[in-house]
């Protein structure tokens, strides 16, 4: 049985681990609260950019813009993984990798596959896979995300298919439901979907029946062909503010249970601290009385 001391001094420390742990969560907490805004705040826009550009795709031609024809072979596929930089935050990470893992080894097998990196703890990965990292960007998931960010990576990947060093643009990242539920999520990002699938986008976000129309200047084949890059930026961008947004949830979450966990151990050895001290107590009284009924005798 462990001693008084022992339990005490591990009752303390269970303690500092409490208070390190809700100290996190409340950091989590603030963060997420600054990330879901952002997140919020952006999918007016990104709904508005959508119904005008599945407006315009129902009016123009499958060969408007290079970006909409698929290779008729793929070879080449560049894969962006967006995690986190740091831990503590459950399977988040684990999750996402496992995605990607999954999909290479399924998917792309047999194919040249490359990464662009989103978060340090991707790019870790990433690192010790055949495959090589052809971009990274630490430190950009889980703070202040600006839209250059997304441009000039999406800007990369673009000039890469043009030229013919991708066939294929995956994007993988963590898609917000709610504060409880974060969902690892792949979504084809170039070729861009046809025109059907992006007038198709117009419908999902209308909700009262009415399909605005729009005028054109210059003509819809000329604009599509402006806008359907923004198309892959916004993507991206909606990608890393959602992964951002999951992390904090998960971060907050994780440090949550880490916190109730201390709870119920310390609970625990304060039970066996009593045990023992009253182990100890009694022991202490049977000494007494047996030496007073040995003076007796």
């Amino acid at each position: 049985m462990a001693t008084l001391k022992e339990v005490k001094s591990k009752i303390v420390s269970i303690k500092k681990t409490k208070q390190i742990t809700s100290a996190m969560k409340m950091v989590a907490t603030s963060r997420l609260r600054g990330a879901q805004n952002r997140m919020e705040a952006f999918k007016p826009y990104a709904g508005k950019f959508a119904e005008v550009l599945g407006s315009i795709a129902g009016k123009s031609g499958e060969d408007a813009s290079p970006l909409l024809v698929p290779r008729d072979e793929t070879k080449k596929v560049a894969v962006i993984l967006c995690t986190s930089d740091r831990g503590l935050c459950g399977g988040f990470n684990s999750n996402l990798i496992t995605k990607a893992d999954k999909f290479v080894q399924s998917e792309l097998d047999g194919k040249e596959v490359s990464y662009i990196c989103f978060g340090k703890k991707g790019r870790d990965w990433a690192k010790k896979q055949p495959q090589p990292i052809e971009d990274q960007y630490i430190g950009v998931v889980g703070g202040n995300i600006g839209f250059g960010i997304a441009s000039s990576s999406g800007q990369k990947m673009i000039d890469s298919f043009l030229d013919g060093a991708v066939d294929e643009v995956y994007l993988i990242y963590s898609r917000f439901v709610n504060m409880a539920r974060q969902e690892s999520t792949l979504k084809k990002i170039l070729p861009i979907p046809s025109l059907n699938e992006l007038a198709g986008e117009k419908e999902a976000v209308q909700t009262d029946g009415f399909f605005p129309e729009h005028i054109y200047e210059p003509s819809s084949d000329k604009l599509l062909g402006e806008m359907l890059p923004k198309n892959v930026f916004i993507q991206i961008y909606d990608a890393l503010l959602q992964t951002s947004t999951s992390e904090h949830a998960a971060r907050m979450r994780a440090m949550e249970n880490a916190t109730k966990a201390c709870e119920d151990m310390v609970g625990e050895l304060q039970s066996i601290f009593n045990k023992t001290r009253q182990s100890k107590i009694t022991g202490d009284l049977m000494d007494i009385v047996g030496g007073a009924e040995a003076l007796k005798g």
